[in-house]
């Protein structure tokens, strides 16, 4: 669907009487507005440029006025026909549509990201590449909990008992939620997402879901739909889906896995591979890109003050920058395949991104890893969780690697890193005010 009429048309087909007006905030969740069908096609379209720039809590930060004008404008929308979707929980026929943001001289907004994939993909244009992506979503499956002081537990599954014990993979642990995989699946394929597999994590009732290869904005988009759509069946069975990195201290975290790879766009080939079926020099420049870059952009891979609890030890959450063939305990994994599907896979990022900026920040990084013809260091062929720690820490660690290289800064625009690193650190000092229940346990009484 490529035209207004095309929409129209299918607005009439599928009897649809109200649309979800959508776009992606700051951190990837949805804002937007409801329209009556009849009523869609014929209204010039716009949103507060405001909700581009709030924070999770949905405060704004000091740097709010300088870089949005004093005024609380409004921005124009356009909506992208590709992104029309049935909303399948609706109690009426209900279309949701993912709108692109501009200016009102009619330039893409720079604080919208889904525009800031969409610049790094036309750095990949102009040079004759096409990325292709495969994304893997893990998330949590949670008992209701509406106090914040208690900690989270798993469901009840159809055996009437809670999972206590790794279940990795396991056919019958996944089976325990299979009324709400059938919805989910059900969800899916009306909304027309690529899901793929489904798997048991080892986290308790932590499942992960595989979507299958193809362009990165498509993914980006089906990303989006999917938290979405995931907590919307989760509700239906009264229980919770989370895509926190780290809901439970005593469970793994839940990551977003990145598979990508290089097409040439003349030929459909994947570049990473030599006519002989070696790895080629890109491909090696692509990691090389990676591992340098990487520290830069890490908070887009943990946006949250939760995303670093992720990174432990042994916990299947990378720890330093090493890469390695077919092994999970580096953050940049090449996988076993066939010369035609040479790819890489970031481990970095959690569940809880903004899967336009993920994408863009891992897509950026092996960007300008070929462009400079970056090497990467020797292939880790041992456990990495043995070696030392090499990420950031906290959130304020990340958002200070974040200002201090200029080709990140030039590639994701000075004032959305300006915007970004601002909105973050009100979040962190917002979580800096909050005392813990182990600060109480251990301090208390002993310091």
């Amino acid at each position: 669907m490529q035209s207004l009429t095309e929409i129209e048309n299918w607005l009439k087909e599928y009897k649809i009487t109200e649309v979800e007006c959508l776009v992606p905030d700051m951190t990837g969740n949805a804002r937007g507005k409801f329209i009556p069908a009849k009523k869609f096609l014929k209204e010039d379209s716009r949103l507060p440029e405001g909700i581009l720039a709030q924070t999770v809590t949905g405060e704004y930060s000091d740097d709010y006025w300088e870089l949005l004008d004093t005024i609380d404008g409004d921005m124009l929308l356009e909506p992208d026909a590709k992104t029309l979707r049935l909303v399948p929980w609706s109690n009426e026929a209900t279309a949701q549509i993912i709108h692109d943001c501009f200016t009102k001289d009619g330039k893409p907004h720079p604080f919208s990201t889904r525009n800031v994939l969409k610049r790094v993909l036309g750095l990949y244009a102009k040079e004759g590449w096409t990325p292709v992506i495969a994304p893997e979503m893990e998330f949590y499956l949670i008992e209701r909990n509406t106090d914040p002081d208690q900690a989270l537990k798993p469901p009840i599954g159809r055996s009437g008992r809670p999972e206590t014990a790794r279940q990795s993979y396991s056919i019958d642990a996944a089976n325990e939620f299979e009324p709400f995989i059938e919805d989910m699946y059900a969800y899916g394929e009306a909304m027309g997402l690529d899901i793929d597999a489904l798997i048991h994590e080892s986290g308790a009732a932590q499942l992960e879901v595989n979507f299958i290869h193809g362009d990165p904005l498509d993914l980006a988009d089906q990303v989006f739909t999917f938290k979405r759509m995931v907590r919307e069946v989760a509700l239906k069975h009264n229980i919770y889906a989370t895509f926190m990195a780290k809901p439970m201290a005593s469970e793994p975290g839940s990551a977003k896995h990145i598979h990508q790879s290089i097409l040439s766009s003349a030929t459909g080939k994947n570049i990473f591979a030599t006519e002989d079926g070696k790895y080629s020099e890109q491909f090696f420049h692509y990691i090389g890109g990676m591992q340098k870059y990487i520290p830069y952009v890490m908070s887009f891979f943990a946006p949250n003050v939760n995303s670093y609890r992720r990174f432990t030890r042994e916990m299947s959450a990378p720890i330093n920058l090493h890469w390695g063939y077919d092994n999970r305990t580096t953050g940049l994994r090449v996988p076993d395949a066939a010369p035609k599907n040479y790819r890489v896979e970031n481990r970095f990022p959690g569940a809880d991104v903004n899967p336009y900026l993920s994408i863009a920040a891992t897509l950026a990084c092996g960007y300008l890893g070929m462009k400079k013809g970056i090497m990467p260091d020797e292939p880790y062929a041992g456990n990495a969780y043995e070696a030392e720690f090499a990420v950031p820490r906290t959130l304020e660690e990340a958002l200070r690697g974040l200002q201090e290289d200029q080709d990140i800064i030039d590639l994701f625009g000075a004032k959305f890193i300006q915007l970004y690193t601002s909105n973050k650190l009100v979040e962190f000092e917002e979580f800096n005010r909050v005392i813990s229940s182990w600060e109480r346990e251990h301090l208390l009484l002993n310091v």
